[in-house]
């Protein structure tokens, strides 16, 4: 299967004949291919964003509702095959695609809504003849970078903010997982958004953001992926004066106080964690017990680990696929092996699962000193850090300690203990005593290294949004 661009409300091929290979990540075999954008396609995408945000910024508040409710509704019609396609490249379980692909009709019908919602405000003047009042506009064509972890969880939010703001999009989607973004696009087209209002490219990363971020037409970019990448996107969008958004790597805490019902807990302390082996940037990593319950909650965690059904996602059971990346199991190993030499526990998997496809075993690290790799580096993968703590304050000084500010959890019966850890903990997105992350009407975003500006919720179309005053002397 060959994966096209959409550009200007048609599909096509690169213009260059360059191709990039799909992966079945589960096999490891080859199963299609997908165009990669040339300088060419990129020009004409540009071209398409500009000539179309005069009139999409002009469409009412009102119609362009209506098209996205109409694309929600198609991206709920289609969330099988979005789902079928994101197992299929990605690897996750069958019932974790189908999460993904069915909450899509929900992100966008939350920004059809918002879209009708983006009110201005007056301003009491000074002086009475004098009207002073602030209006919300578009800010402009948008280039968004999206992630293979979530193909259709991500990219969502970007088109679905962008278009209710007003603003047209080029969207970069994942080389690795073509097809999902396909169908998403797919169902925008087919709700009636005019053509050039969305536009789909593939290719080498590098190339696709050093020509889109410099352009004069694009006026904002959304990114999502890791903190070294995004860092490098938000130099070059400052050095041409673009509004950014910023979804980066994680390392989350993961804080367990002794007062908790580790019944309750520990089942969903390891599902989190293995949940699409472990890559989600929000993904707890760290997980902070304290001394009465640290045995107990370890015990419990390693026999959940153990009791996971590992294997291709249309297998019956399947509780955690493979890796998406060939690449990521000797990082995995690499990170294991660094830790154990340093004197870390291994306490169950720690290594790749058979020779076909890039299955690597649920992972428990055990009592991991602090200069470990992978205290330090986002593991992203099925590895699970399990460390002691004796006193809230070190819990906290160690959820902190790191450069990263995605997600936090925390989990305690006291009021006192979970009014400090959601008022000292440095991070955008704080859990307690549930996982409450990525709703369509919550924001979802980090502090300090792991980015800023936030997707979702209404912050994420006032993302996509400029004040504007107007201050008008009458009579």
């Amino acid at each position: 299967m060959t994966h096209s661009l959409f550009i200007d409300g048609s599909w096509r091929a690169g213009s260059g004949g360059r191709t990039g290979d799909v992966f079945d990540p589960a096999s490891g075999t080859r199963i299609g291919d997908v165009a990669f954008a040339e300088a060419a396609d990129l020009d004409d995408a540009l071209a398409a964003a500009h000539r179309a945000f005069a009139g999409w910024a002009n469409t009412s508040a009102y119609e362009r509702a209506k098209i996205l409710r109409k694309a929600a509704s198609l991206a709920r019609e289609r969330a099988e095959d979005m789902a079928q396609a994101i197992l299929r490249e990605n690897g996750k379980p069958l019932a974790e695609a189908r999460m993904e692909a069915g909450g899509a009709g929900d992100h966008i019908d939350w920004f059809a809504e918002e879209a009708r919602r983006t009110y201005g405000r007056v301003i009491p003047s000074r002086q009475p003849n004098v009207e002073q009042k602030v209006i919300l506009e578009p800010v402009g064509p948008i280039a968004a970078f999206s992630p293979w972890n979530f193909p259709v969880g991500q990219l969502v939010r970007k088109i679905a903010g962008a278009l209710a703001a007003g603003c047209t999009i080029i969207a970069k989607a994942p080389e690795e997982t073509p097809t999902s973004a396909m169908l998403l696009v797919g169902c925008f087209e087919d709700a009636g958004v005019p053509a050039g209002v969305v536009n789909l490219v593939f290719g080498v990363p590098s190339e696709i953001s050093a020509h889109l971020i410099p352009s004069p037409i694009i006026r904002k970019i959304s990114f999502t992926g890791s903190v070294q990448v995004g860092s490098l996107l938000g130099e070059m969008a400052g050095k041409h004066i673009k509004r950014a958004t910023m979804e980066l790597g994680g390392h989350a805490p993961f804080i367990v106080c002794e007062d908790v019902d580790l019944g309750t807990v520990v089942p969903l302390a390891v599902g989190l964690k293995f949940r699409n082996a472990g890559q989600v940037c929000a993904a707890p990593t760290r997980y902070l017990v304290q001394g009465p319950k640290f045995e107990a909650f370890l015990d419990g965690f390693v026999a959940g680990a153990e009791k996971l059904k590992v294997g291709a996602g249309t297998g019956d059971g399947v509780d955690m696929g493979p890796l998406t990346h060939a690449r990521r199991i000797d990082v995995m190993s690499e990170l294991v092996e660094d830790a154990v030499a340093r004197g870390a526990d291994l306490k169950t998997g720690g290594a790749r699962i058979g020779n076909a496809g890039w299955f690597f075993a649920p992972t428990v690290l055990a009592n991991v000193p602090e200069d470990a790799r992978i205290m330090n580096e986002e593991p992203f993968g099925p590895i699970a850090i399990v460390n002691r703590f004796e006193t809230l304050d070190d819990a906290v000084a160690e959820a902190n300690r790191l450069p990263f500010g995605l997600a936090a959890f925390g989990f305690s019966k006291r009021t006192d203990r979970t009014h400090a850890m959601a008022t000292r903990i440095e991070t955008g997105m704080m859990s307690i005593n549930h996982f409450g992350l990525a709703a369509p009407e919550t924001p979802f975003g980090g502090v300090k290294d792991s980015g800023y500006g936030s997707e979702s919720g209404a912050e994420g179309i006032m993302a996509y949004l400029t004040p504007k005053l107007v201050s008008q002397l009458n009579g």
